[in-house]
Order: C-alpha cells, then structure tokens, then sequence
C-alpha cells in the first residue's frame, strides 16, 4: 500500500457520484435489505448490516432511506431474493478490474459486465484471473482537519485498536486492517472521539500498473460504465 492514497480514488468517487446519488441510494438500499434478511435489523450483531449502513452513511444516505430498507428486510412478507457475484477482466495494459455484483438475475448482470468491458476497451476474465491480485481489507480514513493529533499519537492509538497500517497523507491518515479486526478498530477508534471520513471493506492491490494519459482515460470509462449498472455495488482496479 505505501505510496499508494486510496483516499484520492475516493474523493474522484464521490465528486462522480453525486450527479447520480439516486442510483447510489438505491444501491445501498438493496445492500441494507439483503443484510437484514440474511442476518437480522440489528447492527450491533450483524457486522453485514453495520457495514451497508456506514456505506449509507459515507455516501450522504437520509436515515428515512435506511429506515425503510431495514424495514423493508424485517417484513415477513416474501421479497426480493439477491446473491452476490464476482467478475474480473482487463483494462488497457493488463490493468487488473474486479467487479462485485448484487443481483436478482445472473444472467442480465453477466452479460451487462461482459459488454462493459469488452465495448469499452477492456476484457472479461475467467474467475481467479485477477482476483488473486488482491487482498481483502478493513480501509479506514481520517481527516487530518477533524483532529490535532500528529503522526506518533495516531500510529499509537491505531496499533491500540489493532489496526495493521497507517499511512500519513496532507490532506487525511489511512488506516488499514485485516478483515476480521475492521469492526474492532473501526469501532475503538470512534470510541476514542476520532471522526471517520470513510470506513469500509475493499479490496486492495498488490502491485500497481502505471498508465499513460491516454489508457488512464480509458480505465476511467470502462469503470464509469461498470458502476453505472444497477447490479453493480463497487469496482476496483490496481492502476497506479
């Protein structure tokens, strides 16, 4: 990870995002109902749940917009059934691109994926092609204007909580976790006052591929494409 700032792809996210923030809410929504239907409404004992809420929560999401979700989940009544579906493929010089789906119909969201990339200058893969890749990880960011704390006193109350990394940026300090420990230091370092700009589960690369102007723009239109598909909840990439 080190001199690589996830927070920069994020903040171009959110810039992206807001001109569609209604698709994005109803994309969080599905990710809330489907948490609360395979693990109950409460938060506290579904780590699913607590996650899909702090993505609302990231992304600006009104509290009647979760509300409704959960409620929607909790109903007895029968609802939509939806099951989580991985794709993987190429962008222009090798760049590895990792799809993750919610859906209610497999076949729509592989063919939608398929021409995302393949009229868009990238390439579907077969599964295991690039996902090894990456790993999987606790992602945490804090914004240095929210807090006076210098670089040692972060690092210490980071190694307390039991994060795995921190790296210090201007602007923010990123932290990183293993998957298992995300809840724990996510919730010790709220715990101890720290205002979090971003939490969540990603996937992180291991090498990164640097790209000339022109295949960055490339990248940068297959990626919109593929986030623009209803069934698609994120989109990672190792290009620098």
């Amino acid at each position: 990870m080190a001199g690589h700032s996830k927070w920069n792809n994020i903040k171009q996210r959110k810039g992206a995002q807001d001109a569609k923030r209604g698709k994005i809410f109803q994309k969080l929504s599905r990710e809330i109902y489907m948490a609360v239907k395979n693990g109950g409404p409460d938060p506290e004992s579904n780590p699913a749940l607590r996650l899909a809420m702090d993505r609302a929560k990231t992304n600006n999401m009104p509290n009647d917009n979760v509300k409704r979700a959960i409620d929607k989940g909790s109903s007895t009544q029968e609802g939509e059934n939806y099951e989580e579906v991985t794709y993987e493929g190429y962008g222009p010089s090798g760049v590895a691109i990792l799809v993750h789906a919610l859906t209610d119909n497999r076949n729509r969201t592989a063919t939608n994926v398929r021409i995302g990339f393949n009229k868009n200058g990238g390439n579907i893969g077969e599964t295991g092609s690039v996902s090894y890749l990456f790993d999987r990880k606790g992602y945490i960011a804090i914004d240095r204007e929210t807090t006076d704390v210098d670089e040692d006193e972060m690092l210490m109350s980071v190694l307390e909580a039991g994060g795995e990394e921190l790296e210090t940026r201007d602007e923010v300090f990123e932290i990183y976790t293993e998957p298992g420990d995300f809840t724990k230091v996510r919730d010790a370092l709220e715990k101890e006052g720290y205002e979090l700009a971003n939490a969540e589960s990603t996937m992180v690369p291991k090498t990164f591929i640097q790209l000339s102007e022109s295949d960055a723009k490339i990248l940068e239109h297959i990626v919109e494409v593929l986030e623009d598909d209803d069934d698609v909840t994120s989109v990672y990439h190792n290009a620098e």
